[in-house]
């Protein structure tokens, strides 16, 4: 396995200093989407709006301290498993390093973050549902998330990262959902669910490696290898094998995205469209058979699920600005929809799909303001619900049968001054859990109705 991620390594590096001398400069891209990204809101570490209470006294020798907190209260009066109200919170710490600065060394920088995380989940404890509820949600724990370096050659046209790195900023995303609070409309129920610990995504990063190449203006490459489980194989709950965020076949991510209309003062509505997937190495349950053959359902079942080689999975995403306030980059209206797939057999989700539409900033006396509305659909894979069918022959006749997963969701949020935000949202929920719970669960065939959440989220960047 160290061979193999070595030579990838390689050729990554082989290929950024091959396209180095081609790419186009990015300087004047309408949105920046190469610096570190703060999960909690999507924005830039290093030119966010904040509240001025955070000393950041060596920032002009590069050292840039960075903190946001954000607090959460949710319940569902109706729904899922049972009924439940939680309060939830996380403080991001973050540093970026521009060792240009410090130390004399040409466009690297080096970027970390950490999380103290508190509070209950809503769909782990009530909803036992797919579309996790809060982007926030996790076991409560203090743990390191990310940890890399960042080096650059030419105006930004190639870039790589190397160290603990998280995906779901720039693989599989979409800019017009920073507004939403619902999980899966930041990292995709589908990578979260079919991927060996959710993916290198919050709360659990990984080791690997990241290369962008500008190939022109409009025009991007973007490669990545990662640890294939960041947790590392084990039984239980990958955030309780890997508690502090400190870590198996490699992960492969590649995305070619096209823009247009994306430079600076252009008055014609931006847009982009990415097409990308993924390639896991490792070993992967069948979502029917056992080990020996029958359905894990029978009676003469091993009990362990037969195991299949690899996973492949693909995704396009498609954004696009409807409307652009006069004198304005950010401002305006705009649209996005995803789709994705994979196998059906070793994955429990194997088609999903989302799409929506963000309103920002229109009116001149609340420019920072965003309202969001978005819908969701994870669909319970055929292989998945062979099973269902085979527990209603062999164990229950009335056994659930699970469908699909589906997400309605409004947010609003307010801005209360630089660097404070108030978020209502709502949700409802259709289908949690894809209508049952898991026959593995620890509470296996209970019926689960639709459910409304309402939320409550206040974002403070120091």
């Amino acid at each position: 396995m160290s061979r193999t991620k070595g030579r990838l390594y390689q050729l990554l590096l082989a290929a950024a200093l091959l396209a180095a001398g081609a790419a186009a400069a990015q300087e004047n891209k309408k949105t920046d989407d190469d610096k570190p990204v703060d999960p909690d809101t999507g924005e830039s570490t290093l030119e966010e709006k904040t509240l001025g209470l955070l000393p950041n006294p060596f920032q002009k020798y590069g050292v840039k301290f960075a903190a946001t907190y954000i607090g959460e209260v949710l319940g569902n009066p109706s729904g899922g498993l049972k009924q439940g109200s939680v309060y939830e919170g996380r403080l991001n710490l973050a540093v970026d390093l521009d060792l240009q600065k410090l130390a004399g060394l040409d466009q690297l920088t080096f970027h970390a973050n950490m999380f103290q995380i508190h509070g209950g989940g809503l769909s782990r404890g009530s909803l036992q549902n797919y579309l996790v509820v809060s982007g926030i949600e996790a076991l409560p724990s203090t743990r390191l998330y990310e940890a890399y370096f960042e080096k650059q050659w030419g105006s930004e046209k190639v870039s790589l990262k190397v160290g603990q790195l998280a995906a779901d900023s720039e693989f599989f995303n979409t800019k017009y959902t920073d507004v939403l609070t619902n999980a899966s409309m930041g990292w995709p129920a589908i990578t979260s669910l079919d991927l060996p610990s959710g993916g290198p995504s919050p709360p659990l990063a990984a080791m690997g490696a990241r290369l962008l190449v500008n190939v022109t203006e409009q025009l991007s490459v973007l490669g990545g290898i990662f640890d294939g489980d960041q947790a590392g194989p084990g039984p239980g709950d990958p955030q309780e094998r890997n508690r502090y965020g400190v870590n198996d076949p490699p992960l492969l991510l590649g995305q070619i995205q096209y823009a247009w209309n994306n430079t600076k003062g252009d008055p014609n509505p931006a847009g982009q469209i990415k097409f990308g997937g993924w390639r896991h190495f490792g070993s992967f349950a069948d979502q029917r058979l056992a080990s020996n053959g029958v359905s894990l359902a029978s009676p003469v079942s091993s009990g362990e699920p037969l195991l299949l080689s690899g996973d492949v999975g693909g995704w396009m995403v498609f954004e696009q600005k409807l409307y652009r306030v006069p004198k304005s980059d950010d401002r305006g209206i705009g649209i996005f929809a995803r789709i994705s797939g994979a196998p059906a057999d070793r994955n429990l989700i194997d088609r999903y799909a989302d799409a929506g539409i963000e309103f920002i900033g229109l009116d001149d006396r609340r420019p920072d303001d965003k309202f969001g509305i978005a819908a969701g659909y994870a669909h319970v894979s055929k292989r998945a619900q062979a099973l269902d069918a085979d527990y209603r022959t062999f164990v229950d006749p009335t056994w659930p049968m699970r469908s699909f997963e589906g997400l309605l969701t409004a947010v609003y949020q307010y801005q209360i001054r630089d660097g404070w935000t108030l978020q209502p949202n709502l949700q409802y929920i259709i289908h949690p859990g894809g209508g049952a719970t898991s026959p593995s669960s620890a509470m296996p065939g209970k019926a689960l109705h639709n459910a409304t959440v309402l939320g409550l989220r206040t974002t403070l960047k120091f």
